[in-house]
């Protein structure tokens, strides 16, 4: 076939994978590992658990970055229609990973909160996981029930019932982050899929009752909420991380202050390497515009679920990045979510390069049917 092969309906297919999308994963996933360093060198430096070495935290993400592109490049070699038979037991599987999280002696708890498995060399955050499964099991679910998408009782409720049972587990760790963004993201796709306009209207005035109702029933949501409204109130109690991510902004700028010379890194902001990290935001607006329009291409082929895969996932990593940058500002209270690409953390950043490959995978398979050929 020529380079220049064009579909009639669909445009030009010139390459035979969305390299633009690639290469700004990549400008992410090395901004993040530049950034990570740059943030973590005084902590590693002055960590006993590092052994005082300024390089410890650029090592170990390093070493997730590999295991993240190789998870990455063996899941770009799956065909989506694989995905589609394996959601509903990934689905499930993840669900088992939330409940083991849980229990006493097998998940691991750090600073009040419950979230990680001892893998032994590492730890792993099923919440993370269940990020992806949700956009998977929403799509497979949709279009399976496309049909009674509309009809609340059979087409809603087993779905809504299912998302009860997944933010109860999260929130027992608790993951409050985690649960907003797995919820956003599955209501948003049932909405692209079908669901309806009523129907959607009644969840999100349900989600925003319950969000109202875990705030005040939760003395420790209620302080982050007050300490995000007014941090220099208490500047050296619950507002000190974003007290001092002000700080940081006030002194950087729009241009920042160069690369190293950071002064909130030496021991002022807490965990510099991982929640507070901003990028550009361009970047991400491309990756969900892209996202979003993969999603087009696969749905006017007809390919339903994997379009619904990729408007889920540019939903997920766009609604997860504005919720991280929103905290750094301080328009949002404090929250535990990384930024995509870019935070430390090998369970994150793993996730994310899947979740791109399959993206990327979807792309793959519409250029090839553009050209006449099998997925």
């Amino acid at each position: 076939m020529s380079a220049a092969y064009a579909d009639a309906r669909f445009g030009p297919v010139a390459a035979e994978y969305d390299q633009v999308l690639v290469w700004i994963t990549a400008l992410l996933l090395g901004l993040g590992l530049v950034m990570v360093y740059s943030a973590s060198i005084a902590t590693a430096e002055a960590g006993r658990y590092s052994g005082n070495n300024p390089a410890y935290f650029l090592l170990r993400h390093s070493l997730f970055l590999a295991l993240a592109l190789s998870a990455a490049t063996a899941v770009f070699l799956v065909p989506v229609r694989v995905w589609q038979k394996a959601a509903p037991w990934f689905f499930a599987a993840c669900v088992v990973l939330l409940v083991l999280v849980l229990i006493p002696g097998i998940g691991r708890e750090v600073n009040g909160a419950r979230r990680w498995l001892n893998l032994g060399v590492a730890n792993m955050q099923p919440s993370e996981l269940m990020k992806l499964a949700v956009v998977l099991y929403a799509a497979d679910y949709t279009v399976r029930k496309h049909a009674v998408l509309k009809n609340f009782r059979r087409g809603l409720l087993p779905m809504l019932a299912v998302m009860l049972i997944v933010a109860w587990l999260l929130l027992r760790e608790p993951d409050f982050g985690a649960f907003v963004v797995v919820a956003v993201t599955a209501f948003g796709m049932l909405f692209l899929g079908g669901m309806s306009g009523r129907h959607f209207a009644a969840l999100l005035g349900m989600l925003a009752t319950g969000f109202v109702l875990l705030v005040l029933s939760s003395p420790y949501r209620m302080q982050r909420i007050l300490g995000f409204m007014d941090p220099w109130s208490d500047a050296y109690g619950k507002g000190y991380q974003l007290s001092h991510a002000l700080i940081a902004f006030g002194r950087g700028e729009w241009l920042g202050v160069g690369l190293g010379a950071s002064v909130e890194k030496l021991h002022y902001l807490p965990e510099a390497h991982t929640d507070f990290l901003l990028a550009v935001i361009a970047l991400f607006v491309w990756i969900v515009l892209r996202a979003f329009f993969i999603g087009r291409q696969a749905a006017l082929r007809e390919r339903h679920f994997p379009a619904l895969v990729a408007q889920g996932t540019g939903i997920w990593i766009g609604f997860q990045a504005l919720i991280n940058m929103g905290v750094n500002m301080g328009l949002l209270p404090t929250k535990g979510l990384t930024l995509p690409l870019m935070s430390f953390g090998g369970s994150g950043l793993i996730v994310n390069c899947v979740a791109i490959a399959v993206l990327i995978r979807i792309d793959w398979e519409n250029r090839q049917l553009a050209r006449g050929l099998n997925a």
